[in-house]
């Protein structure tokens, strides 16, 4: 005679620990050590296109929520700037309201020049060293900082940056910023800059299929130990608006044969440009924040790159 024994229960599986910032390695701003995988917070204020007039502002907790749990998966570099708001919505308030007090090891970078009217639309262009620092006393205030761990300086057009980084180097000196850098500019704007003050980073437009001028930013960050900070790196041409047109088809095949998203696979390839190149996607949606954050951890292979980087020269030649 057999005795049936009921089988006990199976254990549910465990949930897989997100993926961290650590996964994508490091890189130091000057003295300030960060992980090459950021966050950007142009997003946070509005729901749709950002930088547009009349956006329609974000759930506020929505946005804290993402904030808070960008750094408890190790984001240790957020990007803002007070440019950056909706009506009822500034990404720099909500950064303050979410991680005020702030923990050291938590670099917020912003940046001067670029302004918006309170309507949404742009306004002129920063130019004297006396706007320049109203726009950092405005991100002090809104920050709720009474120092700015770097700062930067955003051109429009290529004529002489020496007056206006000039202004923020003496700030810089007067205790106000710690480090300096350059948003949107040609090699010779960086080689300028840097003959005032050192320059620990340069944020410029960069991603598969964007300008081809910008490989060559990227080379002279590398040569020179600069870190190279790309934005629009996942929107690519469709910039604020987000991505929306079709992807190449090498991007759409990494992507199926790894069974990640396209997203994914452009932060990848961005990260593997070189150990000097951040990046600063931007999300108001957890779920989408978590994704970037595991693109720190996708490692693609010799083929893979290859394939892509050929994507990026095909579109960047038709672009």
């Amino acid at each position: 005679m057999t005795t049936e024994t009921t089988p006990p229960p199976a254990t549910p599986a465990t949930p897989a620990a997100p993926v961290t910032a650590a996964a994508s390695g490091t890189w130091t701003l000057g003295d300030l050590v960060v992980h090459r995988i950021g966050f950007g917070s142009m997003r946070l204020p509005q729901t749709g296109p950002a930088l547009v007039p009349h956006a329609v502002p974000r759930d506020r907790e929505q946005a804290l929520r993402v904030l808070r749990r960008a750094v408890e998966l190790g984001v240790d570099h957020i990007d803002t700037a007070a440019f950056y708001f909706s009506p009822l919505r500034s990404a720099n308030e909500l950064i303050n309201r979410a991680l005020a007090p702030y923990r050291d090891d938590v670099v917020i970078a912003t940046k001067v020049g670029s302004a918006r009217n309170l309507d949404g639309t742009w306004a002129e262009h920063a130019r004297t060293p006396e706007r320049l620092r109203a726009q950092v006393e405005q991100n002090l205030r809104q920050l709720g900082r009474d120092h700015l761990d770097l700062v930067n300086l955003r051109i429009v057009g290529t004529d002489s940056v020496a007056e206006r980084f000039g202004a923020l180097a003496e700030l810089r000196q007067a205790g106000l910023i710690r480090h300096l850098g350059l948003s949107n500019v040609h090699p010779h704007q960086l080689a300028e800059a840097q003959s005032i003050a050192p320059v620990v980073c340069v944020q410029n437009p960069y991603g598969i299929g964007g300008p081809p001028r910008q490989d060559e930013v990227l080379r002279l960050c590398g040569e020179q130990g600069v870190a190279f900070v790309p934005f629009y790196a996942i929107a690519g041409a469709g910039r604020q608006y987000g991505a929306g047109v079709a992807e190449p088809t090498a991007v759409r095949a990494v992507a199926e044969a790894r069974g990640v998203s396209t997203a994914q696979v452009r932060l990848a390839w961005t990260l593997h440009r070189g150990p000097h190149v951040l990046a600063i996607p931007g999300t108001g949606d957890v779920a989408h924040l978590e994704d970037n954050i595991a693109a720190g951890a996708l490692r693609l292979s010799a083929e893979e790159l290859a394939l892509l980087d050929e994507a990026h020269t095909a579109a960047a030649a038709t672009g």
